[in-house]
């Protein structure tokens, strides 16, 4: 049972005693590459680690999206790689995994495992056993007792049927029922991150039982390995002993010094040192070989190391960060390889042994599913939330196989037997995501409060209590609202260089105290209340998933929100914040929901797109985006498009923004920040920041998102440090569009529910990722439109004509207001100059310039298409992610190198109808 210290032994006699010269040739000379030799064994290593990653990575792909955890990929991968599959090939297994190769495979492969299960004594806190005790010691018991009981039934038959009797049935039966009660906390972990549970009773719950199973789990193992290896009752007893004495010698002097070496070395506020990774390491397989050598196997050891790492600072998630990679890409793969090459699915041949593979998969779920489930109903959870935990505790996964293969190592299980057991473990592991998706849809999920006690909760599906944003004061049913009646928004923060943006957009919505206590003393619906959301994406690393799993620690010491909240502070906002790690394809939806859950009148996510140089081709050529290309199948797959600049970070986070439009529920504005690094501001010293003055400008061309933009623009200029100038940018009648030579007139004058059929087609073909997509706009629907336009306009260019109707706050909002009329047979054109003329007067008053427009992707007044176009072919080409992102207006601002930020707004469907 000497897995790590006993192949060291034989490598280096090996190395010691064959001296020979062998030729240096390689290929050339003539040599099989793939021939073994014993004396430079590296050359077929490298083949095999490279076929071994190969085929789990494209394994990985394809399950991934079936939402299945990568340890599924890597089984099978081993499984496909032994004689079940790839095995039966003719010199297949000769040439790539000779007989003579294994020990070397198999060494690093057990240098692997002692990693990962030091990676897995990391991701263990027992302050989340402490914390949740009441409830989840009652699941972790049952759900440790109930299967041991079934497991030790069911062993009686199978030790009779397939076992040698040269086995102890003891230590058979010990085996099976350690197999049948132990419960995959990683795969667990990683579960309940993706189907967003971590913040839900249940997911506390099951994480909280879940550490508890794997503790007692892990100690049951070395139980069994040392009856194993024991010759006799006192010898288990003493390996026991000592093996509990080395253990107490690591939990309590070995620990503290630990964590005074941490403290001394500066790793708990800096990240870990190279002396602490050092001294880490070597305590690492010192310990693993301690276990090694007592009796017990080598992975408890490592297991122990990773336990008593301090927790304080990150550091354990800072330590999985520097050995998570190699671990997953290279160490366990290689270890499920080594564990296919023992597997051989085809010795299930038999009804008796059919017979027995399904008595086993159904005691190991039933035993699994109903001791947890019964212990969570006599806790108090619903019948439907105790299923889901039975559910989620009968994930088996890698762990299970870890103790399979320890077992059939020592020789207790047949490999017979051992592959009905790797069948049972893939087989719970994969049903537990269906399963729970099933029982535990996110309509009915009770998540977390954040006061009260701590299972005090809300459904998903809960309406809050706040106003809705059409309602009016509660002074009078005939006072109209206020234009900055929206007070409660939602404030993406997904990087640090985003915060800026965010934090001078939200500066400007909460206007100064005096004004606010003048006018809105009787009530409180003006004070502005923002959520700040964090969004951090969950990738395969593992630290992600520990991230992840203390969501409530990091939100408090998460550096993003701390800068936001005492920004609210400075400024007399209220700012509460939520956390959110979750996959990629599910960030658009995570803002989505939590905009939904906190009533969230306006959702403002910040962009920071590439420069306009930057994606700027030469003028003799201009980037012309192609209408007919038809989307690469694998782009969605591998997250990418074929054009050069879907490569580049900036792609990646427009199409998370199209996601956000696309999703959200309530009205959308992005901050596409144009400042670039390095560059200064073009305003005088003391035009940015708390005091500086600000100026706004809106080309109003009408639609709902731009009656929203002026909505917008009215709430911003209530600060007495901000101004306006609005243009209602009209064609003139007698316009002729150009005709391109080379394309019929249809292809650029285009009306109506035509033209956002083209729009609708452009951002179909064009690339695989969804975008907002709107139905046809008929006649009555664009006459409401356009008789919306007429009245908004109306009413805030002519307040003298209404003056009951605002108060004098908005009365002062509007006087800061410059109204203007601009026709011209290039609407686009006559508005980019516009600004540019603007944006040199605000330079000379101190102050710096804000574009705010609308996307314009629905009930658009007008088609800029052909004159956007024209602006393409003089300034040059725009990256097609950009247009797709911000719509045509803002696009032109972009195109010609305007220098000032622009805020795009998008009207929900709710505004429109």
């Amino acid at each position: 049972m000497h897995e790590l210290s006993q192949p060291i032994i034989n490598i280096a006699k090996a190395a010691l005693f064959r001296r020979a010269a062998t030729e240096q040739g390689g290929l050339l000379s003539g040599q099989d590459p793939s021939a073994y030799n014993p004396n430079d064994p590296l050359r077929l290593w490298i083949i095999q680690v490279g076929v071994i990653i190969m085929i789990t990575q494209l394994l990985a792909l394809g399950l991934r999206k079936m939402r299945q955890p990568k340890v599924i990929a890597e089984v099978l991968g081993g499984i496909i790689l032994g004689p079940t599959a790839l095995g039966r090939i003719p010199g297949f297994q000769e040439h790539i995994f000779p007989k003579d190769s294994v020990p070397y495979l198999s060494l690093v492969a057990n240098i692997g495992l002692c990693l990962f299960l030091f990676l897995v004594g990391l991701e263990i806190d027992a302050q989340v056993i402490k914390r949740n005790a009441r409830l989840s010691v009652t699941v972790a018991l049952a759900g440790m007792c109930i299967p041991f009981g079934f497991g030790a039934a069911l062993s009686v038959p199978l030790y009779h049927t397939f076992i040698d009797p040269s086995v102890k049935f003891t230590n058979f039966m010990l085996f099976t029922g350690v197999a049948y009660s132990i419960t995959a906390f990683p795969v667990l972990c990683r579960i309940l991150t993706e189907l967003k549970l971590l913040d839900t009773t249940v997911g506390i719950v099951v994480l909280s039982a879940g550490v508890g199973n794997d503790i007692v789990g892990w100690t049951l193992l070395a139980l069994s390995v040392a009856l194993v290896n024991a010759g006799s009752g006192l010898m288990a007893l003493w390996i026991l002993l000592t093996c509990v004495g080395w253990t107490l010698l690591l939990l309590f002097p070995v620990r503290y010094a630990l964590a005074w070496l941490a403290q001394r070395t500066g790793s708990i506020q800096s990240g870990p040192t190279m002396f602490f990774m050092t001294v880490t390491i070597l305590l690492l397989f010192g310990s693993a070989f301690m276990t090694d050598v007592i009796g017990v196997h080598a992975i408890f050891g490592a297991f122990l190391a990773g336990i008593i790492v301090p927790r304080e600072g990150g550091l354990a998630i800072a330590l999985t960060e520097k050995l998570e990679d190699i671990v997953s890409i290279i160490f366990l793969p290689l270890y499920f390889v080594i564990s296919g090459l023992s597997t051989n699915l085809g010795l299930l041949n038999n009804g008796i042994t059919w017979g027995f593979t399904v008595a086993i998969c159904a005691l190991a779920y039933s035993g699994k599913f109903g001791g947890c489930t019964l212990a969570a109903r006599y806790a108090g959870f619903s019948w439907r939330e105790a299923s889901t935990i039975g559910s989620l505790m009968s994930c088996k996964g890698l762990v299970e196989l870890i103790v399979l293969n320890v077992g059939l190592s020592a020789g207790i299980l047949s490999p017979r037997v051992f592959a009905m057991f790797v069948l049972e473990a893939l087989l719970l592991t994969f049903m537990t995501t269906p399963a729970v998706v099933l029982l535990y849809p996110p309509e009915m999920r009770k998540r977390v409060t954040a006061t009260g006690a701590a299972f005090d909760s809300v459904r998903d599906d809960a309406k809050a209590d706040s106003p809705s944003m059409l309602e009016g004061s509660s002074n009078g049913a005939d006072r109209k609202p206020p234009p900055y009646s929206k007070t409660r928004f939602t404030v993406v923060l997904d990087k640090l260089e985003h915060v800026p943006g965010m934090m001078a957009l939200a500066q400007l919505l909460q206007p100064p105290p005096s004004i606010v206590n003048r006018e809105h003393a009787r009530d409180d619906l003006h004070d502005v209340t923002i959520e700040a959301l964090r969004l951090i994406e969950l990738s395969d690393r593992t630290s992600a998933v520990m991230k992840s799993s203390v969501w409530d620690t990091l939100i408090r010491t998460d550096p993003l929100l701390g800068i936001f909240r005492m920004f609210g502070e400075l400024n007399g906002m209220t700012v509460s914040t939520s956390l959110a790690v979750v996959s990629y394809e599910d960030l658009a939806s995570s803002v989505s929901e939590i905009a939904s859950r906190t009533s969230a009148q306006l959702v403002m996510v910040p962009w920071l797109p590439p420069h306009h140089e930057s994606y700027r081709d030469t003028p003799n050529s201009p980037v012309v985006e192609n209408t007919s290309r038809i989307g690469n199948p694998f782009d969605s797959l591998f997250r990418a498009t074929n054009n050069e600049s879907s490569h580049s970070a900036s792609a990646l986070h427009s199409h998370f923004v199209r996601s956000v439009f696309l999703q959200a529920k309530t009205d959308v504005a992005l901050f596409v920040d144009q400042h670039v690094p390095g560059e200064a501001v073009k305003v005088t010293a003391g035009a940015s920041g708390t005091g500086g003055r600000v100026h706004l400008f809106l080309p109003f061309f009408g639609g709902p998102d731009d009656r929203l933009a002026l909505e917008f623009v009215v709430q911003l200029c209530a600060h007495p440090r901000v101004s306006a100038t609005v243009a209602r940018v009209v064609r003139q009648e007698t316009d002729l569009r150009p005709v391109s030579i080379d394309k019929p007139p249809l292809a650029y004058h285009v009306d109506g529910g035509d033209a956002n059929a083209r729009e609708n087609a452009l951002t179909v073909t064009s690339t695989a990722f969804p975008d907002t997509q709107y139905g046809h706009a008929t006649t009555q629907t664009r006459l409401q439109s356009e008789t919306a336009d007429n009245i908004i306009w109306q009413r805030y260019s002519a307040p003298l004509s209404d003056v009951a109707s605002f108060d004098s706050t908005t009365h002062d909002a509007l006087s800061r207001i410059e109204w203007q009329t601009i026709r011209s047979a290039t609407p686009l054109r006559a508005a980019v100059q516009s600004a540019k003329s603007l944006e040199d007067s605000t330079a000379e008053r101190r102050s710096r310039l804000l574009i705010i427009a609308g996307r314009s992707r629905r009930l658009a007044a007008e088609d800029h298409h052909a004159e956007l176009k024209q602006l393409i072919d003089e300034h040059g080409g725009v990256a097609s992610e950009v247009k797709k992102t911000v719509g045509d207006v803002a696009s032109a601002f972009i195109v010609t190198g305007s220098e000032a930020s622009v805020v795009v707004m998008q009207a929900s469907k709710a505004s429109v109808e």
